[in-house]
């Protein structure tokens, strides 16, 4: 019987639990995975602390890669024996196999190792649709400044590059010299350590006093009022994600006088609800991959069994780039 990471509380990184789990056949519309190695997201951390509730027991972790054992009804774009990957709902990718939706399952091209797949498809995906659909009202242009913060994690760094290649002058922050080293090497054209810097003084000075179109913030609370003071007139703060906890209640009269922003609270699952849109969006992931143009950095690699120390160390912002687990 394949073994899976449960939790049937929540809590810590110890209600991760390995157990025995039954998979069995794919029914209508679904497929069975073998798993060669599952990514770890900070989404993750969300579902075990209940801060995105589920309905317990369950399982958790949202991006895995491996072979297509098994194929249901009306299943036409997999086919047995596929190499595959996946950035999806419902959790569960932390296992050995399972039984999914195919619909936001893609086909993985030959020249895409599965650790890599593991590590890039819902970081990836989050970066083609922020910086190719969440834009401010006045758009983006070679040359314009956006602001990224936590840019030395999975998703920082492949928008530190991606961001470069669209011709963007990306502002990276980051919590020590050599993670803001580490988003410059990928492409950042200026880095902040918000440990010693004040980040809202600096990109000012950057861009002259203007401030930003738009601020990609996955940190939430620490950052909200700064990002907002990082806009310049009608920019955008598009919120992805709490690692820092959710951004608390705020009056929309805040927006006003501060320039007439706007804000948005973006999600993946929103973008990928169909499969038409889903196999769009990795195709462009799969082809900046395969140009080169953007370089997935697969930084720590933990067994299964050690989910635990990794989701300690990702909130304790040890990591950097990409974390996969190998079942």
């Amino acid at each position: 019987m394949p073994r899976a990471i449960q939790i049937a509380a929540t809590g810590g990184p110890e209600v991760l639990q390995l157990v025995d789990v039954p998979v069995g056949e794919p029914g209508p519309g679904e497929i069975r995975i073998r798993h060669h190695a599952c990514g770890l997201n900070y989404i993750d951390v969300y579902h075990r602390t209940g801060l995105y509730p589920l309905k317990l027991p369950h399982g958790i972790g949202m991006e895995g890669a491996g072979i297509v054992e098994a194929v249901g009804e009306g299943v036409t774009h997999l086919k047995v024996g596929d190499r595959a990957a996946y950035a999806s709902q419902p959790p569960g990718s932390y296992g050995e196999a399972r039984v999914m939706p195919a619909k936001t399952v893609c086909r993985l091209p030959e020249g895409i190792a599965f650790d890599t797949a593991a590590g890039m498809m819902l970081k990836g995906l989050t970066v083609q649709y922020l910086l190719k659909k969440t834009l401010p009202a006045e758009g983006l242009a070679r040359g314009d400044f956006v602001l990224w913060h936590a840019a030395a994690g999975g998703v920082g760094l492949i928008a530190c590059q991606w961001a470069k290649a669209l011709g963007y002058q990306l502002i990276a922050t980051a919590g020590s010299a050599e993670k803001c080293r580490l988003a410059l090497d990928h492409g950042a054209a200026h880095a902040i350590n918000y440990r010693n810097e004040n980040f809202v003084e600096r990109v000012k000075a950057v861009t002259g006093g203007k401030g930003v179109k738009v601020v990609y913030d996955s940190v939430g609370k620490d950052t909200f009022e700064g990002s907002l003071d990082c806009l310049r007139p009608f920019g955008l703060l598009a919120s992805f994600g709490n690692a820092s906890g959710p951004v608390a209640p705020f009056a929309p009269g805040l927006l006003g006088p501060k320039g007439s922003l706007y804000m948005t609270r973006a999600t993946l699952f929103t973008h990928i609800a169909t499969r038409e849109a889903t196999q769009a969006m990795a195709d462009d992931l799969f082809g900046v991959v395969g140009s080169g143009a953007v370089k997935i950095r697969i930084d720590q690699r933990y067994p299964l069994s050690e989910v635990a120390q990794a989701h300690r160390d990702l909130e304790a912002r040890k990591t950097t780039g990409s974390t996969v687990l190998i079942p």
